[in-house]
């Protein structure tokens, strides 16, 4: 490659990320024009989709979970269907099944209907509340991004990602999410009450005669260009440097001073993988052509949380995981 070509590429992929920037940003405020008070929430569910993962959302309900959802799939021209989770759902009830039909000739012959995960956007709703052999059966899914029943192997829509919704663990009928299934999510996202500001603008407008609708920002086409094109960012030594001693300092065994016996366990490889996609994501909305260690503090503890647990000791000290979060990026900031 002549430095005349490489240079033409730099500029091409410069030109696309300004282009792509532009419209992450017009997204970001499409969907704050419908939902209030939660832009951080609104952020981390955006970084998700452009990096190509899922996210867990955790909150009590009335927080506008769904209606987030459901915007998103507008605004980012994505196909959204939803799934309430109840204890008595089946793998087949999300996946499909196979049903027999007889032709005007009487012949037999099974025929694949396809189960609501056939969409670009699924809202997995208090996927929490279903057994664990549901829970397993999308979150296979959302791996393998293909299902297989009867032997047959079917396709999933491109792109596709679940943002899935969980009631906190102490409400009664829920079934905890493996840690090694909670890894599948490449964030954890927490939705908090809104200010007393934001709250008063969500009763005007969800009381009035008219209530804001969601505009679309970006296709479908567009979201996979975005995708790629993040993959294409550059990312500096000190970014990548901060992202593998934050994660591998979060494990048991490598963590220092008061979280040495803190700590169960740890997060793997995909925390880092995670971080490594997610903060060019960051960084693009905000308008940077390359993220910064800045980038690596902010999404530490969604990318975080879900990946470690403390040992019982430490929980009965008073001490959560968010603190131990934030006493591990201290050195890194």
């Amino acid at each position: 490659m002549t430095a005349e070509t490489a240079e033409r590429m730099e500029d091409a992929i410069i030109k696309a990320a300004e282009t792509t920037a532009a419209q992450a940003r017009t997204a970001r405020a499409n969907i704050s024009a419908v939902i209030f008070g939660q832009q951080d929430v609104i952020d981390h569910a955006l970084i998700t989709v452009l990096s190509g993962g899922h996210a867990l959302l955790v909150g009590l309900p009335g927080l506008a979970k769904t209606k987030l959802v459901e915007t998103m799939g507008v605004v980012l021209g994505m196909d959204a269907r939803r799934i309430q989770f109840t204890p008595d759902l089946m793998p087949s009830d999300i996946l499909g099944s196979e049903v027999l039909e007889e032709s005007a000739t009487g012949q037999r012959a099974f025929r694949f209907v396809k189960g609501p995960v056939f969409t670009q956007l699924l809202m997995a709703d208090e996927i929490n509340r279903a057994s664990p052999r549901t829970q397993s059966a999308l979150l296979q899914a959302m791996q393998e991004h293909h299902v297989t029943v009867a032997g047959e192997t079917h396709e999933l829509p491109k792109p596709f990602h679940v943002l899935a919704t969980q009631n906190p663990l102490e409400q009664e009928g829920t079934y905890p999410l493996p840690e090694a299934q909670l890894d599948r999510f490449l964030m954890q996202v927490d939705v908090g009450y809104p200010d007393l500001e934001a709250e008063r603008r969500i009763l005007f407008d969800t009381t009035g005669a008219q209530e804001a609708k969601p505009r679309q920002a970006l296709t479908a086409d567009d979201l996979m260009a975005a995708q790629r094109l993040i993959r294409r960012l550059p990312v500096g030594d000190s970014v990548v440097d901060a992202i593998l001693t934050l994660v591998r300092s979060a494990r048991p065994g490598a963590a220092k001073g008061e979280l040495a016996q803190a700590i169960a366990w740890g997060p793997g490889p995909r925390a880092s993988q995670a971080l490594m996609l997610a903060v060019r994501a960051r960084a693009l909305i905000d308008g940077r052509l390359a993220p910064s260690v800045d980038d690596v503090l902010a999404l530490a503890e969604p990318v975080l949380k879900h990946r470690m647990a403390l040992s019982f000791a430490a929980r009965a000290d008073g001490l959560t995981v968010e603190n131990a979060i934030a006493t591990l990026v201290k050195p890194i900031g």
